[in-house]
């Protein structure tokens, strides 16, 4: 096997790799050898069929495995030999005129990851900002659930329904006259001023009395899940069976108790942990953030192109879709379209941190432990039907890809929680609302900052972002997927967009291809 190097420049390589077809021959040889014995023909004895006859039958068959083995054998000697970290799968090509008995000459283009050296962690410096939780948002926390579980009884003969009481009622809905699929129901419980029915509804049914009939006419909004109903003007004959009060609600040990709680103490306390860690959530956000402005702030080098593309496209597919449910899809895909070259900076900014991040993780001994990563498979698993789990749990633990994305969010966290412990940090007191003002305002100084940023974040969503997740080594085959994370998060700001390192480039393409498909998860009505 003879490798060349053609092309060595910045982080680009390429080479041509010859196969000596005597080789290919030598391992096809091989493969008849190995088969021959298990081969039934008519005429001859289980075993005794002449390797050219197998040849002849299965040759093709062989000489194409063979010629993938050693192509494959072919990649990894070129890797090891000259010590490459691939940031995405090589392209591979075969020369043109190749045939059976001829040697095989590949051209192999790549592009490696950038040597990083292991960065400084002395210097960094964080503030937290913590949310006190006090009794009052814990009194209205428990104000909330007991409004949620408010009984009612029937209202002194002849009141008339305010917001807040519930009336029972038989309904039957006509749009142009006919009543429609679904339009009617009986002693239905509807609570006034709660919402749940579409607008005009309950508007409309302030005042009645137990025994009333009467009509309303409400419109159906345009983007009502009936097709047949959206838009349209609708009439209601309501009969009113009965109207009842809520209930005074009092906070104590019985209340708790119906909740199968020992008292309001303990009922207190459970809330008071949630807020708390609500506000925790906040708290972690806003110190990312602070923590991968100042890393990127520190460290400028080179990034794969390929990695930025690939990040950059799963951005834009994503803002693409956003428009798309936009009430003017047409003017937010205008809007996109003119901060492309923006989100390409983004995408260039979260390729360097999530290389940067793994080389911290990496330098520093993080991982993920096997307990660990089959708790989170198994947790996955649950996403799917039942009879579908052990065949994704089988699924994710023969491929390195699909292992590598599920990974991704511990590992994530784990990179970023020794971060935290090697920073110098500070805490201060601040209301809830002081802490997402700050976030806000990183998040604006962020897209402030960046020199290739040319406006500022826009106000509404722009892009169903990935949080924090750190990229991994990048190297081919199993490795590749050690430890790359990837990390879905709800839509965020512009700025949001470029605070978080990818990771997902260098994992998808590097791994190796799945062999098989994961289960397909359970539909929402499962």
């Amino acid at each position: 096997m003879q490798i060349v190097e053609t092309t060595n420049e910045g982080l680009k390589r390429a080479y041509t790799v010859t196969i000596p077809a005597a080789d290919i021959a030598a391992r096809v040889e091989g493969e008849v050898k190995k088969i021959a014995p298990q081969i039934k023909m008519p005429g001859f004895r289980p075993g005794k069929v002449p390797a050219n006859l197998v040849r002849k039958m299965h040759g093709p068959q062989l000489h194409q495995e063979a010629l993938q083995t050693s192509i494959r054998e072919a990649m990894d000697k070129l890797v090891a030999d000259n010590k490459l970290r691939p940031a995405m799968q090589p392209a591979v090509s075969m020369g043109e005129g190749y045939g059976e008995g001829k040697d095989a000459e590949l051209t192999v283009e790549l592009e490696v990851l950038p040597q990083i050296e292991a960065p400084s962690l002395d210097g960094l410096k964080l503030e937290k900002l913590t949310v006190p939780v006090t009794d009052a948002e814990v009194a209205e926390a428990v104000e909330r659930i007991g409004q949620g579980q408010k009984s009612f009884a029937d209202a002194p003969e002849g009141a008339e329904a305010k917001d807040g009481d519930q009336i029972i009622i038989d309904f039957l809905g006509k749009v142009d006259g006919v009543a429609f699929e679904g339009g009617a129901a009986e002693d239905t419980p509807l609570e006034l001023g709660a919402g749940r029915f579409i607008p005009g509804f309950e508007e409309q049914l302030v005042g009645v009395k137990a025994g009333d009939e009467t009509v309303i006419t409400v419109t159906f909004p345009e983007d009502y899940p009936a097709e047949n109903l959206k838009g349209k003007e609708a009439t209601f004959d309501i009969t009113v069976k009965a109207v009842k009060v809520a209930g005074e609600f009092e906070a104590n040990d019985e209340f708790a108790k119906m909740l199968g709680l020992e008292s309001l103490e303990q009922l207190q306390g459970l809330l008071r942990g949630q807020l708390e860690q609500e506000t925790a959530g906040l708290t972690r956000t806003q110190m990312k953030r602070a923590l991968l402005d100042q890393l990127a702030a520190g460290h400028d080098f080179a990034v794969p192109p390929s990695m930025v593309e690939a990040e950059f496209e799963q951005i834009w597919t994503q803002l693409q879709q956003e428009a798309q449910n936009e009430e003017n899809p047409e003017d937010a895909l205008k809007e996109i379209e003119a901060e492309k070259d923006d989100y390409r900076k983004i995408a260039e900014r979260r390729v360097r941190l999530g290389l940067l991040l793994s080389e911290i993780g990496q330098a520093n001994g993080v991982q993920v432990s096997a307990q660990e990563m089959e708790m989170l498979i198994r947790q996955a698993a649950q996403q799917y039907r039942e009879q579908d789990r052990q065949r994704f749990v089988e699924y994710v633990r023969s491929e390195p890809l699909a292992a590598a994305q599920l990974r991704a969010p511990l590992y994530e966290d784990k990179v970023v929680d020794f971060l935290f412990d090697k920073a110098e940090v500070t805490e201060r007191e601040v209301t809830k609302e002081e802490l997402q003002a700050a976030i806000e305002a990183e998040e604006g100084a962020v897209a402030e900052a960046k020199p290739a940023a040319k406006k500022a974040a826009p106000k509404k969503k722009a892009a169903a972002a990935k949080e924090e997740a750190p990229a991994e080594d990048a190297a081919p085959a199993a490795e590749a997927a050690e430890e790359a994370p990837k990390k879905k998060a709800p839509a965020k700001k512009k700025a949001a967009v470029e605070d978080a390192p990818a990771a997902e480039a260098a994992a998808e393409e590097a791994a190796p291809a799945p062999k098989k498909k994961a289960p397909a998860k359970k539909k929402a009505e499962d």
